[in-house]
C-alpha cells in the first residue's frame, strides 16, 4: 500500500533525538520520503492526518519467550531455579504445537499495542513460531534454544537453513539456553556449527549469581569466560540478561562485539539484581531491551521496561544522572535493531523498512511538551501507542488489531490451555 502521513511531528532517530515536523510516505514496505510537503502525483490507497502527533520507529524487544503467556501469573513468587524446574518446565513439556503458535499470537497482541514491531524470539518450536508471526505480520529474528533436553544441534541446523530461505518477515540465529542446561560437548558442537555459517551466537548469560558460581566450579570460568574459550563468539552475538558479569567479561564484551540485552522487568520480579548499565555504556558495549517471557515479567510492555532501566540504573548507582531516559531510547529501537541484524529496521529514513508506530502527544501524561523524548522513557504508556506499522502495513489502529484472526478467538484458546495445565 501507498500511504501518506502529514501534519506529524517526526523522531526519526537516524542521528540523535531530536523531531522534526513534515510528512513521511510509505510505499510498499519502504519509507520513500520524509520532510516538508511537497507537490506529488502518487496514488494514494490512505492519506492519514497525524494531527502533530509522533511518528517514531518502532520498538525491538530484543528478548522474549512469547509462547510463555499461557503462564502469566500462574507461576509466580519464586525464586529462579524453582520458578523453572517446578513450575515452567513440567507444564512446557505438555505443549502441543498448536498451542505454542495460538500463545505466540496473544503475545503478538500485546506487542503491537506496546509500539513493539521486532522481536528476538527464543522458544520451543521454531517452525511454528515462525508461521504465527508471518501470519500475524509480526517481524520476528528467533534464536535457538537448544539444551541437553529438546533442540538438538541436527534440529537447529535445519532451522538455521529454512527459516533463513522463507519470509522476509522472519529469520533464525544460532543459540543456546544458557550454560547450566548445557554440556560442554553440546556447546562444542555449537561452537563447530557456528563457525561453519559465521554466525553469531547468543544466550542467557549471567543472570544469577548462583549461575555464575556454577559454572565457575565446573570449569574454572564464568558463562562469558567459557563460551568465548569454546569459540563461540568467535562470530559475534551476545547475551541475555548480564547482570553478574565481571571485568574480564565486560572486555570480553567488547572485544568480540557482542550485545547485552537488559532485562530489568524480569530481574527485578525474580530479584536477580540490577546490571551494571553504566559500565557497559562507559564500555561502548552495544545495548538492547528485551521484555523477557511473559511468565517472568509478567508485562510485555517497552515503556515499563525503558524507565526500569534508567530507574534502577539510578538506584544502583546511588546517582540521579546515571544513564539518561535518550540512551535508553536508543537502546529499545536502533540497540535492538543492531543485536538482531536488522539495520534497515533501525530508523525512519528514506529507503529504511516501514516499520512505524504513531504516539498520541494529546493525552494527560504526555502533556506538556517539554522534551518529548523523555516524555516517551519517563512518563510514557502503552495508552499512548495509537498505531503500529510493520513492513508498511498497519497490524493496530486506535485499538483495533489486523493481524488476520479475532483476537477473542485466541483469547479463548489460551484461556483453555491454561486452564487444562494449572
Amino acid at each position: 500500500m501507498n500511504i501518506r502521513f502529514y501534519n506529524a511531528r517526526i523522531l526519526s532517530l537516524e542521528n540523535d533525538t531530536s523531531i522534526t515536523g513534515g510528512e513521511l510516505w510509505v510505499q510498499g514496505d519502504r519509507i520513500s520520503y520524509i520532510g516538508k510537503q511537497k507537490d506529488n502525483d502518487i496514488k494514494w490507497d490512505r492519506q492519514i492526518d497525524v494531527e502533530s502527533d509522533l511518528l517514531m520507529p518502532g520498538f525491538k524487544n530484543a528478548h522474549t519467550h512469547s509462547g510463555m503467556t499461557f503462564l502469566r501469573s500462574m507461576a509466580d513468587d519464586l525464586p529462579l531455579d524453582r520458578w523453572l524446574n517446578e513450575q515452567i518446565f513440567p507444564r512446557e513439556a505438555k505443549l502441543t504445537g498448536e498451542d505454542i503458535g495460538y500463545c505466540t499470537k496473544l503475545a503478538i497482541l500485546e506487542y503491537l499495542t506496546s509500539g513493539i514491531t521486532s522481536v528476538f524470539e527464543m522458544y520451543l518450536d521454531p517452525k511454528v513460531i515462525d508461521e504465527a508471526c508471518v501470519e500475524s505480520g509480526m517481524r520476528c529474528v528467533q534464536v535457538g534454544g537448544i539444551n541437553n533436553f529438546s533442540q538438538s544441534l541436527g534440529y537447529l541446523e535445519e532451522c538455521y537453513e529454512e527459516l533463513n530461505s522463507g519470509s522476509s518477515l522472519t529469520s533464525f540465529m544460532l543459540g543456546y539456553h544458557a550454560e547450566y542446561t548445557c554440556s560442554k560437548e553440546l556447546l562444542s558442537g555449537l561452537s563447530k556449527l557456528s563457525h561453519k555459517y559465521a554466525a553469531p551466537v547468543f544466550s542467557h548469560n549471567s543472570e544469577t549469581s548462583s549461575e555464575v558460581q556454577g559454572c565457575i566450579e565446573r570449569y574454572g570460568l564464568t558463562p562469558t569466560q567459557f563460551a568465548d574459550s569454546l569459540g563461540l563468539f568467535d562470530h559475534g552475538g551476545g547475551g541475555y540478561h548480564c547482570v553478574y558479569l565481571s571485568d574480564e567479561d565486560v572486555e570480553i564484551f567488547r572485544k568480540r562485539k557482542l550485545s547485552i540485552v537488559l532485562n530489568p522487568g524480569s530481574n527485578t520480579k525474580l530479584a536477580s539484581g540490577i546490571a551494571d548499565i553504566r559500565h557497559f555504556l562507559d564500555a561502548g558495549i552495544n545495548l538492547a531491551i528485551g521484555t523477557d517471557g511473559p511468565a517472568s515479567n509478567n508485562c510485555l510492555d517497552m515503556f515499563r521496561e525503558m524507565f526500569l532501566v534508567t530507574g534502577l540504573s539510578k538506584l544502583r548507582e546511588k546517582d540521579a544522572s546515571a544513564v539518561d531516559a535518550a540512551d535508553v531510547l536508543i537502546m529499545a529501537t536502533k540497540g535492538g535493531a543492531k543485536a538482531m541484524g536488522l539495520f534497515d529496521c533501525d530508523c525512519l529514513a528514506e529507503g529504511k523498512k516501514a516499520d512505524i508506530i504513531r504516539i498520541s502527544l494529546k493525552d494527560p501524561n504526555m502533556q506538556p511538551l517539554n522534551n518529548i523524548a523523555k516524555n516517551i522513557v519517563y512518563s510514557g504508556s502503552k495508552m499512548n501507542v495509537k498505531m503500529t506499522m510493520i513492513d508498511g502495513v498497519i497490524r493496530y489502529e486506535d485499538g483495533k488489531f489486523f493481524i488476520g484472526q479475532d483476537p477473542d478467538e485466541i483469547f479463548s484458546y489460551v484461556q483453555a490451555l491454561a486452564d487444562r495445565l494449572r
